[in-house]
């Protein structure tokens, strides 16, 4: 059995009503673009509507509250004193509760435009996103050559502590965590879905775009952790902003907990599920040395994006030092 991480997190936020777009698996809105599958010879710089909050704190998290975990990729220092731009990318988790107010608050105050959805066509299909009007939305199964990934069922083993002890106990959640940071790394899957984003959202009918997977911390964790060094993001800041999904997640998981143990479990044995661990990217990091030997490695042999590419890529992302 392959588990990402259980789409638990969802369960704490309350669901929103009224009309919204729901997106199914394999499908493009209506809105989608497509992008040219290239970088633009010129990027058009991105400027945002209205901030919804005031910090620069890099990897600060963005107060939406149907839409936990939601930050700007933004602020990040690279090692030429240039700065990860603002309001260009965002990271979450899934949409499938977000209310109507918090979906006009990323369109006409984040001025999103393209939503990148990381996960398998099974959580698609269980909780679609609830697309704001207006906004692309592109469907990227980076678990699709997982012929084990069964991420939507994994909900129901929490309602079954003994069910979810023999599945996942005895240390085998440490090692499905592995395996899938792994995979994330190397499986044709992942290739084909991050070379997508990572070539599509530089598109300026594409900006700001909002990249996620349930819970945004696994295969959205290494979309940014292998983004960011890019344009120069020290590996140290790269583990900071994986790490800082802690801050986010833990507290909203919390009631998650509570409720695993009055139906009998033991609430560590839903660890290390809930939050991340450094040796999770570490893990990553490994696969991505041993299968394309360094970061420029993985965008060129691995996802095609060579050089030139990677320079317009570096480009899209960065400004100059913020005073």
């Amino acid at each position: 059995m392959s588990v990402s991480i259980p789409a638990f997190l969802a369960a704490t936020i309350p669901r929103a009503e009224g009309p919204s777009q729901k997106i199914r698996p394999g499908q493009t809105s209506a809105a989608n673009a497509g992008g040219s599958g290239s970088l633009p010879a010129t990027v058009v710089a991105h400027v945002p509507r209205e901030t919804v909050t005031a910090t620069r704190t890099p990897g600060a998290s963005i107060p939406v509250a149907s839409l936990p975990n939601l930050r700007d990729l933004r602020g990040w220092e690279t090692t030429d004193g240039r700065t990860v731009r603002y309001g260009i990318l965002y990271r979450a988790t899934a949409l499938d509760k977000l209310s109507p107010d918090d979906g006009r608050v990323l369109t006409d105050r984040l001025g999103l435009r393209t939503i990148y959805d990381l996960r398998t066509a099974g959580e698609v299909e269980s909780a679609p996103d609830r697309v704001p009007n207006g906004v692309a939305f592109v469907n990227l199964d980076v678990l699709a050559d997982d012929a084990e990934s069964s991420q939507a069922g994994t909900g129901d083993l929490l309602a079954d502590p003994v069910a979810f002890k023999k599945e996942l106990g005895g240390g085998k959640n440490a090692a499905t965590c592995a395996k899938e940071y792994r995979e994330i790394v190397s499986l044709p899957s992942a290739l084909d879905g991050y070379r997508r984003l990572y070539m599509d959202f530089p598109e300026s009918e594409n900006l700001a775009g909002l990249f996620h997977c349930t819970t945004g911390k696994d295969r959205t964790g290494w979309a940014a952790a292998a983004l960011l060094p890019v344009p120069g993001v020290s590996e140290e800041d790269v583990f900071r902003d994986f790490m800082l999904a802690n801050d986010q997640l833990l507290p909203q998981i919390k009631p998650v907990f509570d409720t695993f143990a009055a139906a009998g479990g033991d609430p560590d044995d839903l660890l290390p599920f809930p939050g991340v661990q450094r040796d999770y990217l570490e893990t990553a990091l490994d696969e991505m040395r041993k299968h394309f030997g360094t970061i420029e490695g993985y965008f060129d042999d691995g996802l095609g994006i060579d050089a030139t590419a990677g320079d317009g890529l570096r480009e899209a992302l960065t400004t100059g030092r913020t005073p």
